[in-house]
């Protein structure tokens, strides 16, 4: 009844020019006509994100080290030899991007970074992987000291460039934002201009020591395959952005059989990439989106998929136990409060202009929250991202990078550089 009210008052009060009356449905009446229709059939062929049972298929084959990196070499020193990977030459002047990753992590983590930060600015980066990560092997691998750590970094360079280095760019994230604070103090790089260090605060970092033998404890040991390493990559967070999983978790396992990285299997062989295309094509197996507990495969759940039985024989068991980890962290433990240990006060005593990126303001400790009120160092907080800030956001990162040697005079822009400059902010 109120329904018909509302109508045969809409229609009665409202005339048109010629005094005729004009049937025009209210919005009330057209709101309570709409609730009374049937929910529209939704079209099976085309499911919605939201749908319980859409699926977005992701790509977890391994991208190849020469789509970011113009050339790779190994650098004989006479601790051992060291992979190093080079972005493509440069005009003369530029300044050389040293980077180091992450304790874990490998030189190919810094991949998607500098495709992007090359683009931007006429530099050139050189990533090499740390002494026990990645393709590098060295007498005494297990001597993770900082003093040993930032010593390599010295001869590294020193056999590579000799007395003739170009102006360096130090930059480091987590473990190896330590090891460039440790090298810029013992004075390894004479001709170090500046100093860049991403997500390790002193103070949040030796806090979190007390925990790390337990998160070591709950990743998986081994991975049946490459794809299911950079799936796991993804999905339990260690990196958000899948492109940048795809590049830099092959370089963080090995073959347990060949004891080789798992970079030198690429690129995979046909056959090897579609089988196991065809097993994440399960609309359930492998969900971007997916909740605990799912199905992962026709045989298991994910768990099952990733990390093998406690107990497995036969043939079974020895393609669930292809690959596993680089370094075992775990054995290393002696080492991390030295990485650390008066860290924050090391880093504001360097006389070169500095900048720290973090993922969280909060990460700050008093002695850095202190120094940056007093205008010691650049700080940038990026939000929304992970502890791989530079693998997260590579282009974001770069554009902060960019913008500091910019704004310190140390690198020009490239022709076509136009990109949002980030002021020192939090």
């Amino acid at each position: 009844m109120l329904e018909n009210c509302v109508a045969h008052k809409s229609v009665k009060c409202l005339r048109n020019s010629a005094g005729s009356p004009v049937s025009l449905m209210s919005s009330l009446q057209r709101v309570i006509m709409k609730s009374r229709l049937p929910p529209m059939c939704p079209n099976p062929r085309f499911p919605k994100p939201s749908d319980r049972g859409f699926r977005r298929q992701t790509d977890y084959n391994p991208l190849m080290w020469d789509e970011f990196f113009a050339e790779k070499k190994d650098v004989e020193t006479k601790q051992g030899k060291f992979r190093v990977y080079l972005s493509g030459p440069t005009e003369p002047g530029a300044p050389l991007l040293v980077l180091l990753h992450g304790g874990g992590f490998s030189a190919l983590s810094w991949a998607h970074f500098s495709s992007e930060v090359t683009k931007l600015i006429h530099c050139q980066c050189l990533a090499f992987d740390i002494r026990g990560h990645g393709d590098t092997y060295t007498e005494e691998e297990d001597d993770l000291s900082a003093e040993r750590l930032a010593t390599d970094v010295g001869n590294v360079m020193h056999v590579m460039y000799g007395e003739s280095a170009p102006p360096i760019i130090l930059m480091g994230h987590s473990m190896g934002g330590a090891i460039c604070v440790h090298a810029a103090n013992m004075f390894v790089l004479p001709s170090l201009i500046g100093v860049v260090v991403i997500d390790v605060v002193e103070g949040t970092a030796l806090e979190a020591l007390a925990s790390m033998q337990s998160f070591l404890r709950s990743r998986p040991t081994t991975f049946k395959s490459i794809q299911h390493a950079i799936e796991w990559c993804v999905r339990s967070g260690q990196v958000r952005n899948v492109e940048s999983a795809r590049v830099s978790m092959p370089g963080q396992i090995i073959n347990i059989e060949t004891k080789q990285l798992a970079t030198n299997e690429l690129p995979l062989k046909a056959d090897s990439a579609t089988e196991e295309k065809l097993e994440f094509k399960h609309p359930n197996a492998i969900a971007e989106d997916a909740e605990s507990g799912e199905n992962a495969s026709s045989s298991g759940n994910e768990d099952a998929a990733i990390t093998p039985p406690a107990t497995p024989t036969g043939t079974t068991s020895v393609n669930l136990r292809k690959y596993a980890w680089r370094i075992d962290l775990s054995k290393s433990e002696k080492y991390w409060e030295g990485w650390f240990s008066g860290l924050s006060q090391k880093f504001l005593d360097i006389h070169v202009p500095k900048l720290l990126l973090l993922a969280g303001i909060d990460n700050l400790d008093r002695a850095l929250t202190v120094g940056q009120m007093q205008g010691k160092f650049q700080l940038q907080v990026l939000a929304r991202c992970g502890h791989a800030v530079h693998e997260d956001r590579p282009h974001e990162v770069a554009e902060v990078l960019a913008t500091y040697l910019i704004r310190n005079r140390f690198a020009q822009p490239t022709t076509d550089g136009q990109f949002l400059r980030h002021m020192p902010a939090c």
